[in-house]
């Protein structure tokens, strides 16, 4: 208003021209032609009523249009709201289908400006529009509920596992002794059985148990958990290191459970990891049960109306927990995997395979292929071998026969050849003491031919039929020391005054 004033003033007080007004307030001439006009039928004198502000003076000037004074039909903005998230939803077809029922009601842009004006009124855990079945988003909570063990005396601190659907917000609570692999991956089980399906993708936070190599273009995720989203059909989208706005609604999820879940059991005493989840399902689904301030329902009614029926069904087997390991295939066509040997086709003698371990199972990969399944075995120093891995006519291990075995002994030395052909003999299967061989092999590249035979000689000697024995003689320098000679034995005679008799008894 302060323009329109000084234009009147150049105007009624010097008898300035509109051209002149329109130069010194940087205006066109027009505008000048329109404040003029307007101040004319507003019936006002000059110079103003000094009790006339500028609120007065703009409405005076400025008087509402009459098609603004029609009332409008107000749209329901929860239901606007709720019905957004619904799949394939957006702002316009929510305006199409109220003026299909208004035809009197708000234009288009005004519809938008006011939907937004109401959003904005909104928690923050309600401003968001995710799609229903789109993601979950889990993290844990920076507090931590302590479990006294009463036969100890000791307390140990549990972790807070909270998970959190995108649309509906529905929430899931798990506690855990720690954040390691183990325990992530069975409370991503856990979440996705009770919420009875599987959204498209998974959003966690860079933690180490999840993804190994934060980074921005492409994080590394950890096997194991890129196992498990495969098994359940889904994707995992680590959120950007420092941008935590990428996974505000599991910010908002561990606010709550923090507040609502764990605040109110702060002087609860748990004697036990299921004690203290038993208080968290509780507390959860009083939470997930409770209405929206500003909305009609709570998350569990969101979710059952819109989100449940849009999440993927759940497999028919659980997943099970699997380490991942990478292993090379010996010339005995076998793999060692914490101390077991395991074998795969002979055709991998010299590859890397990697090794998919399960508390039952041993899975070999091979090129994303699998080449070998076989039964997980604690025994040590034991040997897994399927049949149909086991050669026939191959080069490679004519290449690796015993008698060349046997043959390259004997450019060593006679000891040495009689010790590889002993040591192959007491296998039922010769190529179970290749491996033993190469050891022998690795030794005569570090020790002289005469050192290594009488090594093999004192070890045959012995009936010690191992690469660890003739390493250890080796290192102890016992092969320098002579061959001790068996003495003989003199038998000792039927008669002796010693000797007492059946007789004496």
């Amino acid at each position: 208003m302060r323009q329109v004033v000084e234009a009147l003033r150049l105007t009624y007080d010097q008898g300035r021209s509109q051209r002149e007004i329109a130069r010194a307030l940087g205006v066109s001439q027009s505008t000048i032609s329109e404040y003029r006009s307007r101040f004319a039928a507003s019936g006002l004198p000059w110079p103003l009523p000094a009790e006339l502000d500028e609120a007065a003076l703009e409405a005076r000037l400025y008087p509402p249009t009459p098609h603004a004074l029609v009332p409008r039909p107000e749209p329901d903005w929860a239901t606007v709201h709720r019905e957004r998230k619904a799949p394939g939803m957006t702002l316009q077809q929510c305006w199409i289908e109220y003026k299909a029922k208004e035809p009197t009601g708000y234009g288009y842009t005004p519809f938008c400006a006011r939907y937004h004006a109401w959003a904005d009124t909104l928690e923050p855990v309600l401003r968001q529009v995710h799609v229903p079945g789109d993601k979950v988003f889990v993290d844990y909570a920076g507090q931590t509920m302590p479990v006294r063990d009463m036969a100890a005396g000791a307390t140990r601190d549990a972790q807070i596992f909270v998970g959190a659907l995108g649309a509906s917000h529905l929430l899931f609570v798990m506690a855990s002794w720690s954040q390691t692999l183990t325990d992530w991956i069975a409370a991503h089980v856990a979440m996705l059985e009770a919420f009875g399906g599987v959204p498209r993708a998974i959003v966690p936070d860079n933690l180490k148990a999840g993804v190994v190599r934060p980074c921005y273009y492409e994080p590394t995720i950890h096997p194991t958990y890129q196992d498990l989203a495969s098994h359940y059909g889904t994707v995992i989208l680590p959120a950007r290191a420092k941008h935590p706005r990428d996974k505000a609604k599991a910010e908002t999820a561990v606010q709550i459970v923090e507040r609502e879940i764990l605040a109110p059991l702060r002087h609860d005493v748990f004697t036990s990891l299921a004690e203290l989840q038993q208080a968290l399902a509780f507390g959860c689904a009083r939470v997930n049960d409770r209405p929206f301030q500003k909305l009609a329902g709570s998350r569990r009614s969101v979710y059952e109306a819109l989100e449940r029926e849009t999440l993927r069904p759940l497999p028919a087997e659980r997943y099970e927990l699997a380490e991942w390991r990478t292993a090379k295939a010996n010339i005995d066509y076998h793999i060692s995997v914490e101390g077991h040997l395991y074998s795969v086709p002979y055709r991998l003698v010299g590859e890397t395979v990697t090794v998919r371990l399960t508390a039952t199972l041993v899975d070999i990969l091979h090129g994303g292929r699998r080449v070998g399944l076989h039964a997980r075995s604690f025994l040590k120093g034991r040997m897994t071998t399927d049949p149909s891995h086991r050669p026939k006519a191959h080069q490679q291990h004519l290449d690796w026969s015993p008698s060349r075995l046997i043959t390259w002994g004997r450019s060593i030395g006679a000891p040495t050849a009689a010790f590889i052909e002993a040591m192959l003999a007491r296998w039922p299967h010769p190529e179970q003491g290749y491996r033993s061989c190469l050891g022998l092999l690795s030794l005569a590249r570090r020790y002289p031919a005469d050192r290594v035979n009488a090594a093999c000689a004192r070890a045959h000697a012995a009936g010690t039929l191992a690469y660890r024995s003739v390493k250890s003689i080796l290192e102890q320098q016992l092969d320098r020391l002579p061959l001790e000679e068996p003495t003989a034995t003199r038998p000792l005679p039927a008669h002796h005054e010693h000797v007492r008799g059946p007789a004496y008894y």
